[in-house]
């Protein structure tokens, strides 16, 4: 395959979920909110023996942005999608490798010899769950990886990229050549933010990168972070939109801001307006697991945004994306072709 048919490349924290349905108490015993991400801190250690041996857990090939990526791919033509992140060598990685790649993807994982394999422990409670992720050896990307020769290639032929607001954690210089080389050749760079903490902590990094973004995702409780964060004064998923939206820009193409709101409609702000769309209504007895299922929006937008669809068709499979998601056990994509009709 040549570095051209790859149109959209992501890069982000590949982590090997550990899913179970667990017991409130787990989530008391280790001091967790039914449904937030966190970073382990020495506390979480110990928790993922006890949930693999207390609980029947499911590995799933994960990480924010892979599964992003992976979504994406589902709906979209062979070869049109290529992600990095740092991986263990390990069994782990290499069972990383093997889901991705039979999902489609092109990977160029960083391969971190004396580190083990990022994972992330999936805690499921009724419809919630609550992400506890030890990123291991996926806090040890290098851009020097990025600028090797047969990676930056395919950044540079790629028309797209997307970006997880957890790897602001882990390698902002990357993030800084990923975005700068979009913005000046006029290409489509996207980020998520990804969960609550990262407006509230890494604000730094984040706030660097956003001028030569044109596309943010994020849900009402990291858009209300980010308004903290930035003492705006207002919960307003709205005003919010249209606040990020109009932020500095390093080139005069307007950026569009997409916010979820779980059950409630999908707000976009673009050019100082904003469009409401209702989500693909669903009973709650059929929602399985919700874990991943932004980042399955996220895909699903990116499907069509890739072959030049306009929002309304791009919001339209993400919802289906997401749709499909939250009715299976872990951010997993079915064997069968897409249904989705734009």
């Amino acid at each position: 395959m040549t570095a051209s048919e790859y149109l959209l490349f992501g890069i982000g924290n590949p982590l090997l979920d550990i899913s179970a349905h667990v017991k409130p108490e787990l989530l008391q015993k280790y001091n967790l909110k039914a449904n937030d991400a966190i970073l382990a801190a020495d506390e979480h250690k110990p928790l993922y023996d006890e949930l693999i041996k207390t609980y029947s857990v499911e590995y799933v090939a994960g990480g924010a942005a892979q599964n992003a990526i992976r979504g994406a791919q589902w709906l979209l033509p062979a070869h049109s999608t290529v992600y990095t992140g740092c991986v263990g060598k390990d069994a782990y990685g290499a069972q990383l490798r093997e889901a991705a790649q039979k999902d489609g993807l092109r990977v160029e994982y960083l391969e971190d010899e004396a580190t083990p394999t990022g994972r992330c422990a999936v805690l499921i409670t009724d419809t919630n769950r609550s992400l506890v992720t030890d990123l291991n050896a996926a806090n040890n990307f290098k851009e020097t990886h990025l600028q090797k020769p047969e990676v930056w290639s395919l950044v540079e032929n790629a028309k797209f990229y997307y970006i997880e607001g957890y790897f602001l954690t882990v390698s902002p210089a990357s993030i800084q050549l990923i975005a700068e080389h979009g913005a000046k050749s006029g290409k489509t760079v996207s980020i998520n933010f990804s969960a609550p903490f990262i407006p509230q902590f890494f604000s730094a990094p984040l706030d660097a990168a956003l001028p030569y973004v044109d596309l943010v995702f994020g849900n009402e409780s990291e858009a209300e972070a980010y308004a903290t964060a930035h003492n705006w004064g207002t919960t307003d998923i709205k005003e919010i939109a249209l606040r990020v939206a109009a932020l500095p820009k390093h080139n005069s193409t307007p950026r569009r801001v997409v916010f979820t709101q779980g059950a409630n409609q999908t707000i976009v702000a673009y050019n100082g307006e904003v469009k409401e769309y209702p989500i693909i209504k669903i009973a709650r007895e059929q929602i399985v697991d919700t874990n991943g299922a932004g980042d399955a929006f996220a895909g699903g937008y990116l499907s069509q945004l890739v072959q030049g669809k306009g929002v309304d068709t791009s919001v339209a499979a993400g919802h289906y994306v997401a749709n499909v998601v939250i009715q299976r056990s872990g951010p997993t994509y079915p064997r069968e072709a897409p249904t989705f009709q734009a």
